[in-house]
């Protein structure tokens, strides 16, 4: 039997930063995930510069053989109503092709890497966990996403819980797509629904378009995605057929999730513990720094299975992310009337003020928040 220290199961960007923190901690970290690398992973995908800095990532570098978009603002509205664009002058996000930027992640990070390997069991043994009968661990790292057979085989339904479901697909253009598309590379747009609970939107990365659609109510998707995309072709935004169905995909809110994060030596990270921004759904930075916390929490415990440990990362979690507390305009579309909700979406959405300090600053680019410090 293959004995470790840590045990990850999922390689996307919160196992694969989590092993990349523990690189030189002399711990025996092993890599498990059900997929080959590079593997398709369908996402909007951008990262912000303090991600950048937390990975310690060259991005001269990075863009040499990879896709690496410049974003300087973005382009907001209720849709169908006065759109605002807001340009800051300097590179606030940088978009990315998750295929490449999950493979890039993981090549790096040092790990022992067991890739097409599902997880099929999860058997405690003592204060140890085997893992498929075939790898001895003393601590298990939950990283496989909303559907993480870790969180599943620990007591989690991801069929009962409330979560965000999203429809999208990227491919890259051709050149008469190009010339039918009207998203300009740097500014990508965010359409938001009527009733505030959800939004849609359109993202260029280089010559690879990005459109999707998230709600919170997942039964009213497939009717919103068809009037999301009229909307594009009515506008020009996008005056072509898309090429192929869009991928679907499930995720869950940052203080709506009921999964235990930590206990008896397993932790769960990043989609798997339910950690994306209640606002904007965006994940990738709360998977990072749940990895990059959890590996700080297993350095605290010398790589101990311990109370301490849990202890620990939860206290992590929330001096993070702060303590749960319901946003007024992310529940307003249950409080007022579908009709009310509709006016002031279309009042808010077209102050440029609101779009930058409120929607922007705080809901997607989380900008008064500095790169975590590990």
């Amino acid at each position: 039997m293959d004995a470790c220290d840590v045990l990850i199961v999922g390689a996307g960007p919160a196992g694969s930063s989590c092993a990349w923190k523990l690189r030189d901690s002399g711990l025996r970290v092993v890599v498990l995930d059900r997929q080959t690398f590079p593997r398709d992973k369908v996402c909007g995908g951008w990262i912000t510069p303090p991600v950048v800095e937390e990975l310690e990532i060259d991005l001269q570098e990075y863009s040499r053989v990879h896709v690496l978009q410049s974003i300087h603002g973005f382009r907001t509205s209720r849709m169908g109503s006065r759109e605002v664009e807001t340009d800051y002058g300097r590179p606030i996000s940088y978009g990315i092709r998750r295929c490449e930027f999950d493979d890039f992640l993981l090549k790096r990070c040092r790990a022992r890497i067991h890739q097409g390997v599902p997880l099929a069991r999860l058997e405690p043994s003592g204060d140890r966990w085997i893992v498929n009968g075939q790898f001895n661990a003393r601590l298990v790292i939950g990283a496989g996403g909303h559907f993480c057979p870790v969180a599943r085989l620990r007591g989690a339904n991801a069929r009962h819980e409330v979560s965000v479901a999203a429809q999208e697909i990227e491919f890259e253009m051709s050149e008469t797509q190009r010339e039918q598309c009207s998203i300009r590379p740097e500014i990508p747009e965010l359409y938001f629904c009527t009733d505030m609970k959800g939004y849609g939107w359109c993202f260029r990365k280089k010559n690879f378009l990005n459109i999707g659609l998230g709600r919170l109510d997942p039964h009213a998707l497939p009717n919103h995605l068809a009037a999301f995309g009229a909307f594009l072709k009515k506008t020009r935004k996008v005056a072509f057929d898309l090429p192929a169905k869009m991928a679907g995909h499930s995720y869950l809110l940052y203080g709506r999730a009921k999964r235990n994060v930590a206990g008896d030596g397993v932790l769960l990270i990043g989609d798997a513990a339910g950690l994306a921004y209640s606002q904007s759904g965006e994940g990738i930075r709360p998977a990072i720094e749940s990895g990059l916390l959890a590996a700080k929490a297993i350095l605290a415990a010398s790589g101990a299975n311990s109370p301490a440990l849990s202890e620990t990362y939860r206290s992590l979690l929330a001096q993070r992310f702060g303590k749960v507390q319901e946003e007024w305009a992310f529940n307003i579309g249950r409080q007022l009337p579908t009709r009310l909700v509709s006016s002031l979406a279309r009042i808010l959405l077209a102050n440029p003020w609101f779009s930058r300090r409120v929607i922007l600053d705080r809901w997607f680019l989380h900008s008064d928040e500095p790169a975590l410090v590990c």
